[in-house]
């Protein structure tokens, strides 16, 4: 289901590392209660009023993230391609659907996706500089230095979120 969603996960090289890739959007689809949800509908953000879902959304920051290390020449490509993918994983725990709404779950109110994502992926024994792309894409990563993939994927979300927002 995850490669029919987010086809990119195939260009992931290492073949253990796709399969943890796909692990961990599959427990965070589970544990966030999202099974019978279309993940389509999931909006990207709740901080800003859009159409763009989380998916879309996650497979943009990735396409834009692989373009820029293909351009540059110089960074790990699976490491990039895994921590784009499984940058905003940790949304399915920080939100939760009422009904066809989503809104903030009561875990997002106190543990946000930066955090919990790379927490997802210290369970799944990930190399720590996945872990640290999730938790270094978002304004935690100000506090820390970034890994050049956290780099590329800190800018190709916000490029993402700023241009829809440049839409309102």
């Amino acid at each position: 289901m995850i490669e029919q969603l987010i086809p990119e996960i195939n260009e992931i090289q290492n073949e253990e590392l796709r399969e943890k890739v796909k692990q961990v959007w599959e427990y965070a689809i589970r544990e966030g209660g999202w099974e019978n949800f279309d993940l389509n509908k999931i909006p990207f953000t709740l901080l800003i009023p859009t159409e763009r879902d989380l998916i879309t959304h996650t497979r943009m920051v990735t396409k834009m993230a692989m373009a820029v290390g293909r351009t540059r020449g110089d960074v790990d490509m699976d490491l990039l391609t895994a921590g784009a993918i499984l940058h905003d994983v940790g949304k399915l725990l920080e939100f939760k659907h009422d009904g066809e709404k989503v809104i903030k779950s009561e875990y997002g109110t106190h543990i946000r996706h930066p955090v919990s994502g790379a927490m997802l992926a210290e369970k799944f024994n990930l190399p720590w500089q996945i872990a640290h792309i999730i938790a270094a894409h978002s304004k935690e990563g100000e506090f820390i230095k970034r890994i050049p993939e956290a780099v590329i994927v800190n800018h190709c979300d916000f490029t993402d979120f700023h241009i829809e927002k440049s839409k309102l």
